[in-house]
């Protein structure tokens, strides 16, 4: 899946809906809702009725998310490329067109109902910081997996994941990308992605490399350091970028065995950064909580196990269930660190 994989608006921090619903006012289909304590974020075009439930999912909007997000229905269903095929028939006038447009039966829409919308949100507040930087999370993850197959001389491998931030994340972040002016950064990963591709022996490819991982964390930095350093916040990224991997990683497995490579691949470097992220929190949540810490730091550990390297093995490390129950048992202890925190707030 080349084109448009990852996430938009709706889509980049899916799993932070349950990191707010239990102390705040719902946020319908917001995937990056703001923590408890703090005004609603979120505006609906349309009603509330849209909230997935209680510490729930977001759902996915299947006029706009990108191919990354609507794996889950592919993995879910079992329907090779059910993602292009979504992605093919849009627009969608509500959900059961995807059953009146002949893209899945109507059993297997029931099977998925509760997790299709067609309507939009527009984020404002921590919801938009928390989209802007799991969106630049994103772009990291690819990065940090291109980097490992260029080390392993693998560039035709590598080059996919420099093409997919400029081709599927950049401009889901670009007008985030003015608002906050940071220096326009698209042409140095084009320039990147055709240097690979065209001489990936060049000496300049390693320059280009550090200048584009350098691009995305000027961008990243337009964030103030007080709000990248705070665990509610993060958490909520590491989250979003823990969805994404989770979805990734379900797409790339069929029948036992790992049959998409570069979703295996982007997965892996969704985890690896997210990971990261949260060893710069880590010592602060172990003071809020020190089990949840534990909690979250164990299942880091059995997921980065499932990717024992950027080349993908013969049988898989763990199956998409396993992995989801781990990412599950992240949110879950993350939700419990955002609780304890907004009550002392309140105090």
């Amino acid at each position: 899946m080349i084109k448009f994989r990852y996430i938009c608006l709706t889509v980049a921090t899916a799993a932070i809906v349950s990191l707010s619903a239990c102390n705040n006012t719902p946020t319908a289909e917001n995937p990056s809702a703001p923590a408890a304590n703090s005004n609603p974020q979120v505006t609906e075009a349309a009603s509330s009725s849209t909230h997935s439930g209680h510490g729930g999912k977001a759902k996915v909007n299947i006029n706009s998310a990108i191919l990354s997000e609507l794996d889950k229905f592919e993995a879910k269903l079992g329907i090779p490329a059910l993602s292009n095929k979504i992605q093919a028939n849009r627009p969608y006038a509500n959900p059961e067109a995807l059953v009146t447009k002949k893209v899945i039966t109507q059993e297997q829409f029931d099977q998925i109902k509760d997790q299709v919308t067609t309507q939009e949100v527009v984020l404002t507040g921590e919801a938009k910081d928390v989209d802007y930087m799991t969106k630049l999370g994103l772009m990291k993850g690819h990065l940090l997996v291109a980097q490992e197959l260029l080390d392993k001389n693998q560039p035709k491998q590598a080059e996919p994941h420099i093409g997919h931030p400029v081709e599927e994340i950049y401009v889901d972040v670009e007008d985030q990308l003015n608002e906050r002016k940071v220096k326009e950064f698209k042409t140095t990963l084009v320039s990147l992605q055709d240097l690979v591709k065209s001489k990936p022996k060049d000496a300049k490819v390693k320059t280009d490399f550090t200048s584009s991982v350098q691009s995305v964390d000027g961008a990243i930095a337009a964030l103030p350091e007080a709000q990248r350093s705070k665990p509610g916040f993060v958490l909520q990224v590491i989250n979003g970028l823990l969805d994404a991997a989770n979805s990734e990683y379900g797409a790339a497995i069929a029948d036992g065995k790992i049959s998409a490579a570069i979703e295996y691949q982007d997965s892996r470097g969704f985890v690896t950064y997210a990971n990261d992220l949260y060893k710069g929190i880590s010592s602060q949540v172990a003071k809020q909580d020190t089990q949840a810490n534990k909690a979250i730091e164990t299942s880091f550990t059995e997921l980065l196990k499932v990717w024992p390297s950027v080349i993908p093995p013969s049988t898989p490390v763990k199956n998409p269930d396993d992995v989801t129950k781990l990412v599950k048992t992240i949110e879950e202890n993350s939700q419990k660190v955002v609780d304890k925190s907004s009550a002392q707030a309140q105090r």
